[in-house]
């Protein structure tokens, strides 16, 4: 029992070896590149720039991805040099799939979320795809390395599909609180339960 044991513990100390490894270690080692798609409103952007930030601290490349819209905004309000980026560090954009502000229609402020969720989920796959292969095709120029994973927000989920194409790994970012994720994962078993919809004096 004991060498199974024995055995079992090198094998854990390898994997994790291996999964704990920084991003940069090993002499001419190239970085690994993340793309980083928050869903276009303001609540979403600020957390995953933190994770952005995290990442390109730890030795990561990130592409950080607005939409359009919200690119002109960030650059009307604060200047083009908020956008600059530092090396290794850069931002893109795609278009949201949103209609254009007629000249009557303030376009300095949050966009219909309802709508943008559609029209996301709708249209932004093309774009999103493109920027991808752009990234990839100009990584031969050596001004940055390919796409190695995909950082996206849960409500952007057709960046799931545009990494499995790639053959990347992605993860998802839950950007709202602990307890608005418990309540979204636990809510079927509250129906089932009759804990909720709530009757009678409870409403």
């Amino acid at each position: 029992n004991q060498p199974n044991q024995a055995h079992k513990s090198r094998h854990f100390a390898r994997r994790r070896n291996q999964t704990c490894r920084k991003p940069m270690e090993g002499a001419g080692e190239e970085k690994p590149h993340a793309v980083c798609l928050p869903f276009p409103a303001q609540g979403h952007i600020t957390p995953m720039l933190s994770v952005a930030n995290l990442l390109h601290a730890h030795g990561f490349h990130v592409t950080f991805v607005n939409s359009e819209y919200n690119h002109a905004r960030l650059v009307r309000t604060r200047g083009a040099a908020v956008l600059a980026g530092s090396p290794g560090f850069r931002f893109a954009t795609i278009p949201d799939g949103m209609p254009q502000p007629s000249g009557d229609v303030d376009d300095d402020v949050t966009q219909d979320i309802p709508s943008l969720c559609k029209s996301t989920l709708e249209t932004c796959l093309g774009p999103f795809r493109r920027l991808l292969t752009e990234l990839n095709d100009a990584a031969s120029t050596g001004d940055h390395p390919v796409v190695t994973c995909i950082v996206s927000d849960l409500t952007m989920c057709f960046a799931m599909d545009a990494a499995k194409e790639l053959d990347v790994p992605y993860v998802q970012l839950w950007t709202a609180s602990t307890v608005s994720y418990l309540g979204f994962r636990y809510f079927r078993l509250l129906i089932d339960r009759g804990i909720v919809p709530l009757q009678g004096p409870q409403m």
